[in-house]
């Protein structure tokens, strides 16, 4: 006879992911526990995107503010309590936090608060709530930041999950990292009026992303009043009676009240007890997955950003859904990972779709780019120097647009529409007879009609 088991799925983190892939296969009629360590909805709605956003949209008003005397308003000496936005944030996050619960609830999806642990293939440990065993299990743990353990003065500084709960603004700040979460952050302090500072040790902030948008976008949070420092990084950290003091690769030294470290993520592996179960990793640290989700253990799969894949939220519910179908539902799926797109919530926002002009280059040969920068409408009516950077990228042999680049206002909406576009595959030519929205922003999108030459771009 079958051996029996207490669950036909068990997932292991209840985030974005996890939750997702409970919900579909309990509402499918299978048993199935879900076990979280910390609060439903996991990093991107606890102490993530969400959270984030909300803190962005506190940080926009300074610069609101300035628009709106631009305009002729009169705006007379605006304050901002930091205490009371935190209180209203933690209220949002319970209220968010409790639906993800309850809907696992309403599916029929056993719930544990609990930190759980493989003991071997189907045997999951979770302390004192007790030991279950399931034919199936999906872990979907997600990741945590990452900080340089020997470098003296660590324990002092945050990461991003401590930002979210600071007891109180600092005056000051410096940031380390030239990464989204480093930009976005230093975003936010900014705009809260705390002095900011970042510092990469790279040559240009947000690796990856297209050199022209790079560029572009290390001017633009200089005009934020964002001190940037480039090509350096921490030697060590000294807590002092009035602050904590950077001492920095290039014999730069900065006194600030907080540094907060946003040097990357890594997998939430640790104590998992894999190695039980026979998940193997990849050799950054990440578990170690097919293209369905599934890892070196039959029975055992891996979804979100405890895979290191692509580490966004809307692709860990993508690869739920298609480990359900695969799964559950005899329809086996992967999740295709090109042209996915994707947003900074810096200040100014970056959105992107598709390839860089470097990636481009070595994938299609030939290609044509398009660029526009100019001064959005709303800004330049009262002098403001803020400018939108646009770009396309066409593959030259089918004019395929192959990718899209934006930084300014609305950035994050206008490429949402764009990326269907260049998931769809459509030319250049599509986009160009595609009538413009004026007066908009956007319209540049389907007016680009200069090609660059390397005369312009090295002008540019």
């Amino acid at each position: 006879m079958p051996e029996t088991y207490d669950y036909d799925l068990f997932v292991i983190g209840a985030g974005s992911g996890g939750v997702r892939a409970a919900r579909l296969t309990a509402l499918g009629g299978k048993r199935v526990g879900i076990a979280e360590e910390y609060r439903y909805g996991g990093t991107c709605v606890v102490r993530g995107c969400v959270p984030k956003k909300f803190m962005v949209y506190a940080s926009e008003f300074s610069h609101i503010f300035e628009t709106a005397r631009g305009y002729g308003w009169t705006v007379d000496n605006p304050t901002f309590d930091w205490p009371t936005f935190l209180e209203a944030k933690d209220v949002e996050i319970g209220r968010l936090s409790g639906i993800y619960a309850a809907n696992l609830g309403k599916a029929g999806v056993d719930t544990f608060h609990a930190r759980a642990v493989l003991k071997d293939a189907h045997t999951i440990d979770m302390g004192d709530k007790g030991t279950v065993t399931a034919e199936k299990i999906l872990i979907a743990t997600g990741g945590r930041p990452w900080v340089p353990e020997d470098l003296p003065g660590i324990e002092h500084v945050i990461t991003s999950e401590e930002a979210f709960h600071l007891p109180q603004l600092p005056k000051s700040i410096m940031i380390a990292g030239g990464g989204y979460i480093a930009v976005e952050f230093a975003g936010i302090f900014a705009g809260l009026g705390v002095e900011t500072t970042l510092v990469y040790r790279g040559p240009n902030i947000l690796r990856g992303f297209d050199d022209d948008v790079r560029a572009h976008m290390a001017g633009e949070i200089e005009k934020r009043g964002i001190k940037v420092v480039l090509g350096c990084q921490h030697e060590s950290i000294e807590k002092t009676e009035t602050g904590l003091v950077s001492h920095l690769g290039n014999g730069m030294t900065l006194e600030t009240e907080q540094i907060m470290f946003a040097t990357g993520r890594v997998p939430h592996v640790k104590g998992l007890g894999l190695d039980k179960a026979g998940v193997e990793l990849t050799e950054h640290g990440a578990i170690k997955v097919d293209g369905h989700s599934k890892t070196t253990a039959d029975n055992i799969w891996a979804i979100g950003d405890v895979t290191d894949r692509m580490n966004l939220t809307p692709v860990a519910i993508r690869e739920a859904v298609a480990f359900h179908e695969t799964v559950f539902r005899n329809n086996p799926q992967a999740f295709d990972y090109e042209a996915v797109p994707t947003a900074v919530f810096s200040q100014p926002p970056v959105g992107v779709v598709g390839l860089t002009e470097s990636e481009a280059r070595k994938a299609c040969g030939e290609i044509d780019v398009y660029l526009t920068r100019f001064r959005p409408m709303k800004t330049a009516f009262y002098g403001d120097d803020e400018r939108t950077l646009m770009k396309l990228v066409v593959r030259a042999a089918d004019d395929r647009v192959v990718g899209c680049h934006i930084v300014g206002p609305d950035a994050p909406e206008m490429i949402q529409l764009a990326g269907i576009a260049v998931k769809a595959g459509l030319t250049k030519a599509q986009w160009d007879a595609t009538c413009a929205v004026h007066p908009s922003a956007a319209e540049e999108l389907v007016t680009m009609r200069d090609k660059q030459t390397p005369q312009s771009m090295s002008a540019g």
